[in-house]
């Protein structure tokens, strides 16, 4: 059930009669005409735009369409109310028949309540996280963690097929690092003093990676030039820091359906065959670039190099795939990656990067244009940093990882539940901090309490009702006299649950998760409102001397704990059942 949709189908309904009157000139399309709720909830419950729309094509005032359509619209029985304001737009009131109708949807349909088949079954892949296998995720990690993941349950709750994607980054120098840097730790297992040159990783995750390498290979790397132990020991690090790194996520409650080697790529013809295919299609060619700017042009050193144009596409300017000496710029496997996503045969492709990459936004997207013939969208999201504090001061580097603040560091402060859901009230393009003090306190300040109070104080009420002996399952709350839920108070809430399915579809549409958190603390307001107000009119509480009015309110109640732990479920949080 999608009460917007429900309604935009009577005006269109209406609006297709009113051509048929003469009312309206034929062929004018409706693509822009929505309903939606009102800037001001004074207003009414929902407003359309379509006399705004539709007055320019048809040659026509914008109100005298509008009163036209108002008329009509009346006329249905859920519609009590139909005002035009301002040029043309309607503001729409509905029955309380239609909210009380939207409780029993929610407990009939359960945890599908706001599915969507919005998505038709597209297959989306969503690439998240890929941090370099050099050590265990940091808190930037973090954030871009939770948000592809919540991404990734909000498409497939509005009706995609989606798959979940690590690209791990195995192929370039810095996992040569990550080798040198545990063979300092296995000199150290040996008993040897060792010291860390800049560049190296000193975190003492690698004290482990050093000993297990020991017990693998004994003293059979000691004295030995990096030629004899360095691709060994290469393979050995990575495959443990993907360890650690899967941990990690587990941790923070993440599962991959794919994980992607870069080091894939090489030596197997997939870089050329890429390029290939943008060769045939007359963007490969063999150039000089402009210098860079902020460049003197004595600084400069103008060399050929084998170029991408990607200026084509929509870039700024092209990009070079291979360096004058013939090895293969950072740019060139991730073309061949992207290229091996739109050969697997994805509808949509999504990258969630940090902050740090914007300048590769364009490119990539770009390559992608060119590699599907604009036939396979990419869309980038930038996870802006995250600031962390504890006691007023910020947090701390983590002594295990040496230089940052870990995930685990995190996780293990606040719990994976607190974590997703924090990260995720803010923006994914807008900075975030993090304080480890505000988000464990008990205020409506806090987001995540005041969701999971919500859904705690539901818990009581049935908890409560059963004790009473009022039965209080879903089919019967469901089949229960919704006709007196009549207060104010009570049809707010019911509306604000009516949002649910149109903010899916929204979200989703625009690869926003913060919107379901946002949405989920709005809800949660209300009810708290409604409970609040209970403490002043006996009569609107949960729990009454009437046992078909307690089911009634009651199943107010639980439509909106159904609510809460669908959207939760969309971030990742577990809904709390109590809290102390």
């Amino acid at each position: 059930m999608n009460l917007f949709a429900d309604i935009r189908a009577l005006v269109l309904s209406d609006l297709a009669a009113m051509v048929e009157a003469g009312q309206l000139p034929a062929d004018l399309s409706t693509a822009n005409v929505t309903v939606e709720p009102p800037r001001d909830a004074a207003h009414g419950d929902m407003a359309t735009n379509a006399a705004m729309v539709l007055a320019k094509p048809a040659r026509m005032k914008p109100r005298d369409i509008a009163e036209t359509l108002a008329a009509r619209l009346a006329a249905d029985p859920r519609i009590t109310s139909a005002d035009v304001a301002g040029p043309g737009f309607l503001n729409l009131r509905l029955a309380p028949s239609v909210w009380q109708g939207v409780v029993k949807a929610v407990l009939t349909s359960g945890p599908s309540f706001g599915r969507s088949d919005m998505g038709q079954g597209k297959k989306v892949n969503v690439e998240y996280v890929s941090a370099n296998p050099t050590g265990p995720l940091h808190v930037g990690h973090t954030r871009g963690a939770v948000f592809g993941d919540a991404l990734a349950s909000l498409l497939d709750f509005a009706g995609h097929d989606v798959t979940r994607e690590y690209y791990i980054n195995d192929g370039g120098a810095q996992v040569d690092v990550l080798a040198r840097s545990v063979y300092l730790r296995y000199l150290e297992a040996h008993g040897q003093d060792v010291a860390f040159p800049d560049g190296t990783y000193p975190g003492d995750y690698l004290i482990e990676v050093g000993q297990a390498l020991k017990a693998r290979v004994g003293d059979s790397y000691l004295d030995k030039g990096e030629q004899y132990w360095l691709e060994d020991v290469r393979t050995f690090a990575t495959e443990a820091m993907m360890d650690l790194i899967r941990e990690d996520l587990a941790a923070l409650g993440v599962e991959m359906d794919v994980f992607y080697s870069e080091k894939s790529l090489y030596g197997t013809g997939r870089i050329e065959a890429a390029l290939d295919d943008l060769r045939s299609k007359g963007l490969i060619y063999e150039g000089v670039l402009e210098p860079p700017k902020g460049k003197k042009p004595e600084d400069w050193e103008p060399r050929e190099q084998t170029l991408f144009k990607s200026t084509e596409h929509g870039d700024d300017v092209d990009r070079p795939v291979m360096k004058s000496d013939g090895a293969w710029t950072y740019f060139a496997p991730d073309i061949a990656y992207h290229y091996d996503k739109v050969q697997r045969g994805f509808d949509a492709l999504i990258d969630v990067f940090g902050a740090d990459h914007g300048g590769y936004v364009k490119r990539m997207k770009a390559a992608v244009s060119a590699l599907s013939e604009g036939s396979v969208p990419l869309d980038i999201k930038l996870t802006q940093l995250v600031k962390l504090f504890k006691d007023g001061e910020p947090f701390k580097m983590s002594k295990r990882a040496g230089t940052f603040v870990t995930l685990r560091d995190v996780v293990d402060q606040v719990g994976p539940g607190v974590t997703r859901f924090h990260m995720l009230t803010r923006k994914n393009d807008a900075a975030l901090d993090f304080d480890f003090d505000k988000v464990l306190e008990q205020s409506r300040e806090n987001p995540v309490f005041y969701v999971q109070y919500a859904h705690a104080r539901v818990t009581s009420v049935l908890r409560k009702a059963g004790e009473a002996g009022v039965t209080v399952d879903d089919t019967t709350l469901a089949s229960a006299d919704l006709a007196l839920l009549d207060h104010e108070a009570e049809l707010a809430l019911a509306a604000k649950l009516a949002e649910w399915p149109r903010l899916v579809e929204t979200a989703a549409r625009t690869n926003e998760p913060h919107r379901v958190a946002f949405y989920l603390y709005d809800l949660a307001g209300v009810f708290h409102g409604l409970w609040n107000r209970g403490n002043d009119l006996p009569e609107l509480r949960f729990l009454q001397e009437d046992a078909a009015v307690s089911q009634a309110k009651i199943a107010l109640a639980r439509a909106c704990a159904v609510v809460i732990a669908s959207g939760l479920g969309i971030l990742g949080v577990e809904p709390a059942e109590e809290l102390r």
